[in-house]
């Protein structure tokens, strides 16, 4: 059981990780402000970072990961692509990765508690996961 847990987990980060990379790419080029940008990108430099301490576990036990729900990620490009066509501020950024954010924290949040057998590497790394969320949410708020 806890083999099968911290790889779903690690599954459910490793998702959530490249969609997260995915929408931040999709707003850089509209940023405007440069505190915002620097914001945007030291948020997926960390989730890299994640990425990286995943693969390393996925690998361990010979497992490819997980790719984003396509129809999540279709449906957050829609969203994205259309707000921006409509106004292209820094407001609308914030906007969208607060939202992108929230989403990602509860879920992670869920998996914690379906996947409560997964070992505390894992875990740990989850948790780190939610505070880098956590921690863009609090740092965009003055562009919202």
């Amino acid at each position: 059981m806890i083999e099968s847990d911290t790889i779903k987990l690690l599954r459910e980060c490793d998702a959530g990780i490249k969609m997260g990379v995915a929408s931040i790419d999709e707003v850089l080029e509209y940023v405007h402000d440069e505190t915002l940008g620097r914001c945007l990108e030291d948020c997926k430099d960390e989730h890299n970072r994640l990425q990286e301490e995943i693969q390393v576990l996925l690998d361990k036990y010979h497992d490819d990961g997980k790719e984003p729900n396509p129809m999540a990620k279709s449906m957050s490009w829609v969203k994205t692509n259309m707000k921006l066509v409509m106004d292209e501020s820094d407001e609308t950024i914030a906007d969208l990765m607060t939202d992108g954010c929230n989403m990602g924290v509860k879920s992670l949040n869920k998996y914690l508690n379906q996947y409560k057998a997964a070992d505390e590497k894992t875990k740990d790394i989850a948790k780190r996961l939610i505070n880098v969320e956590e921690k863009l949410v609090a740092d965009i708020r003055l562009f919202l």
